[in-house]
């Protein structure tokens, strides 16, 4: 039975797809890009902002005219829009056969049989297991992969329906990570990338204490892993212990993901944030201090409820004495069932998209001045590919990370493989990415 996965949102739902694949693979299933030659579909959705949220929507649609017409035997939905609106998908799409929750997931080989076999629609599983799933079946390539230390969130940000789909915080148990990277390590994985909704809270639920300076010690240990990497780094959570287990632990990249998504202290407030600006340009100093050599990327959102022109300023002229490496900007999404969405007054789409705007193109002119000074330097990069026809390949530094940000391309006749890690001069820069030759 061949299976069409498709897979959306962040790379936190990536890792319970690879997990759900490789539970399919294990009772039989086989897997196929192609729709034409798919008997049966599953769409692990997102709902985190409404973008996502239409994207999962779409795609399910699709999906459910194939199986209106009999190409596709049977369409399962999972991931976060079915752990919220299960009922609502049953009843408004009558095509999907079977709705599949979170705490359900590794259920989904037998009740996509189950589909298949009985030819039963409308089936939402309710059963769970503390069963650990099976072996992942990895998709990154590129010699990376995602390592989901914890799952949920309990700091409840006003504009975020994450604590209410996903639930509190619960970290995964040390010994079970360490077993994780050393099967992911056999595999050919090179660069470990620790996700959570809150990376820096690890271990505070198990142990009582924040571990995650302790998880990187170890993880360091783990043979053929060379890069460690951390994302989703809350501000005021970042510790003292942290920055020096990365400033002397040589497996753990110098790159810190933070989102601090705002810069005025009103606008924080009603987000729901645990710092003000004051404290966020003390928590920077203090980190570029131990780590001078750090890569900072932050995530902001512009257009929150009651922002008003002078708030955008204020973020505009943070960021400009910040100088970010990397930087996102979203415009706020007004989610069903947050307390940002009962705010007022609620910012026109117009000018959230201008101001989004505004922070991009002053964000650009740092990142291409800061591209432009790594010229002449030599850095240790991990390749990821060949370009199709051509002597050149494509890489990352410690300062990128796969899918957010930029990439090297290297010169060279030499063939490379992906994974390889290997030093490269950097000889010049296109506005985002680098360009270099093997030293």
């Amino acid at each position: 039975m061949k299976v069409l996965f498709v897979s959306l949102g962040c790379d936190k739902n990536l890792v319970d797809s690879e997990h759900m694949l490789g539970a399919l693979f294990e009772k039989g299933f086989t897997f196929t890009d192609d729709e034409a030659e798919a008997e049966a579909a599953v769409v692990n959705t997102c709902c985190f902002i409404e973008d996502a949220q239409k994207e999962s929507i779409d795609e399910i649609l699709a999906l459910a005219e194939r199986r209106t017409a009999g190409e596709l035997k049977a369409l399962v939905v999972t991931g976060c829009m079915a752990e919220r609106y299960r009922d609502e998908i049953l009843k408004e799409i009558p095509e999907v056969d079977a709705v599949v929750g979170m705490k359900e997931e590794e259920r989904l080989p037998d009740i996509l049989w189950e589909v298949l076999g009985a030819g039963k629609a409308g089936t939402a599983a309710t059963a769970s297991s503390d069963r650990a799933l099976p072996r992942r079946i990895l998709t990154t390539g590129g010699g990376y992969a995602y390592l989901k230390i914890a799952e949920g969130c309990d700091k409840c940000c006003t504009y975020c329906v994450i604590p209410s789909i996903r639930g509190g915080y619960q970290s995964v148990p040390m010994e079970e990570l360490v077993a994780q990277a050393r099967e992911l390590a056999e595999q050919g994985v090179r660069e470990l990338i620790l996700v959570a909704q809150e990376t820096t809270l690890y271990g505070t639920d198990l142990y009582g204490d924040k571990k995650l300076p302790e998880l990187l010690r170890r993880l360091s240990e783990v043979e053929g892993i060379e890069w460690i990497r951390l994302l989703y780094c809350y501000p005021e959570e970042i510790t003292d212990e942290l920055l020096y287990a990365m400033r002397d632990l040589p497996k753990v990249l110098h790159y810190l993901d933070m989102p601090v998504q705002h810069a005025a202290d009103s606008i924080l407030k009603k987000m729901g944030r645990r710092t003000d600006r004051r404290e966020l340009e003390e928590k920077i100093q203090r980190i570029r201090s131990v780590l001078p050599d750090v890569c900072l990327r932050t995530t902001l959102i512009t257009g929150f409820p009651g922002e008003k022109e002078e708030d955008h300023r204020q973020l505009m002229d943070f960021v400009e004495r910040m100088r970010f490496d990397r930087l996102g900007v979203f415009t706020y999404s007004k989610e069903e069932g947050t307390p940002a969405a009962k705010m007022s007054p609620q910012i026109p789409a117009r000018v959230k998209k201008k101001r989004r705007k505004e922070l991009m193109l002053l964000q650009q002119q740092i990142a291409f001045e800061e591209a432009e000074a790594m010229s002449g330097r030599v850095v240790d990069a991990i390749v990821e590919g060949r370009i199709a026809g051509e002597d050149v390949y494509l890489a990352r530094t410690y300062k990128d990370a796969p899918g957010v940000d930029g990439a090297l391309f290297i010169e060279t006749m030499r063939e490379l493989m992906s994974g390889d890690l290997v030093k490269v001069q950097i000889t010049g820069s296109n506005e985002y990415d680098l360009i270099g030759v093997l030293a």
